[in-house]
């Protein structure tokens, strides 16, 4: 029997859309909410969930995609490193599209002759390194708290192993510092939103006080959600209740997996190995406290050193909107290359790269056929 069908149930889902439109009408006014999670964007989307949404509901794709987020200037260093000599980049697919500033990107340096090795787990680096005692194996570590402990885990068995030819990119982010960064940001211009609706796999990790701070101090609604239509549904009007009710605060709709304190023991790997630090954010700059940084015992192992590459100033890619995308100031059709330019044959930005990223999402959902 396979569970999570019961979250796709038609007539389960009805009626959650009934409830959440009658939510609405009770509060009489509209309301925007704001999904953190490249998975959640591709749920609503590839499930019909955004064009069944009730009126005076609207939905806003966030910086929730891992490689979309992942710095102009972090994919330069990047590609600067794959063209080294003796030096092999193993790295999720994923990140081989993402144009770097000048529009090259690894899959060019690849074509001219640059090292990279596509793997599927961090550990098929670590073999990679043991199997070319004599290269130099750089593994880009991309993504948020939920890869962070894999990441950690893995470094643990390098130097289990005395790799001393393995070392990682440390380019792992953290949700929270960025859902405050868009909070702030309101005061500036950016786009208030009412409702947000937080990163299941990532609340695994640290579970929920880390976000309470976003109804304890900015007064908004906000509830940890599954993947499946109805557990979207269920944390849209947990939160739509909390607005009627004049209480927001953080809710959890996807309990089978997320515990209030998270994962202690992933925590603990992660903290083992990383410590935080400011980190660049594509869209929203840098952001102080975001980023996980090695410790110095884990320092030999920063490819940053070892293969002596810097972060540096680039500029943005010509004409690219994913910044503002990302940080909810655009969506997708409202980018000039959008459809035209940009296309997942041919993507000018990251967000139409990743199968998580908005652009690539909204293109393959809600573009009529072509």
């Amino acid at each position: 029997m396979d569970f999570s069908a019961s979250f796709r149930d038609p007539d389960l889902c009805k009626a959650l859309l009934g409830r959440l439109s009658d939510g609405i009408s009770r509060l009489g006014r509209p309301v925007r909410f704001m999904e953190v999670c490249g998975t959640h964007t591709v749920s609503i989307f590839r499930s019909g969930l955004r064009s069944l949404l009730p009126d005076g509901l609207e939905h806003i794709s966030g910086p929730g995609c891992p490689v979309c987020v992942t710095h102009d200037s972090e994919i330069a260093a990047l590609i600067r490193a794959a063209e080294l000599p003796n030096v092999i980049i193993a790295t999720f697919g994923d990140l081989l599209r993402v144009p770097g500033p000048d529009g090259r990107s690894l899959r060019h340096a690849q074509a001219d002759g640059a090292r990279i090795r596509v793997v599927y787990s961090p550990m098929d680096a670590v073999k990679i390194a043991g199997e070319n005692p004599d290269k130099t194996v750089a593994f880009p570590s991309v993504g948020f708290e939920t890869t962070a402990p894999v990441m950690a885990g893995t470094l643990m068995e390098a130097r289990r192993l005395g790799l001393k030819n393995f070392c990682v990119f440390p380019y792992n982010k953290l949700v929270p510092p960025a859902l405050r960064a868009l909070l702030d940001g309101e005061k500036s211009g950016g786009r208030k939103m009412d409702m947000f609706l937080l990163p299941g796999h990532v609340a695994v990790i640290l579970g929920l006080q880390p976000f309470r701070f976003v109804a304890e101090e900015y007064g908004r609604a906000a509830a940890v959600g599954g993947f499946e239509p109805a557990d979207i549904l269920s944390a849209l009007c947990l939160m739509i209740d909390m607005l009627d009710e004049g209480r927001p605060g953080i809710g959890n709709t996807y309990m089978r997996a997320v515990s209030s304190g998270g994962s202690p023991y992933a925590v603990q790997i992660m903290e083992t190995v990383f410590c935080k630090s400011d980190a660049r954010w594509r869209g929203l700059d840098v952001i102080p406290g975001s980023g996980l940084a090695l410790r110095p015992e884990w320092e030999p192992f920063n490819a940053f050193n070892r293969l002596d590459v810097e972060l540096e100033e680039v500029r943005p890619i010509p004409g690219c909107r994913c910044g503002e995308i990302l940080r909810g100031a655009l969506v997708p059709p409202q980018c000039p290359l959008f459809g035209k330019a940009c296309t997942p044959q041919s993507p000018t930005g990251p967000c139409m790269v990743s199968t998580e990223g908005s652009c690539s999402a909204w293109y393959k959902y809600c573009m009529p056929e072509r």
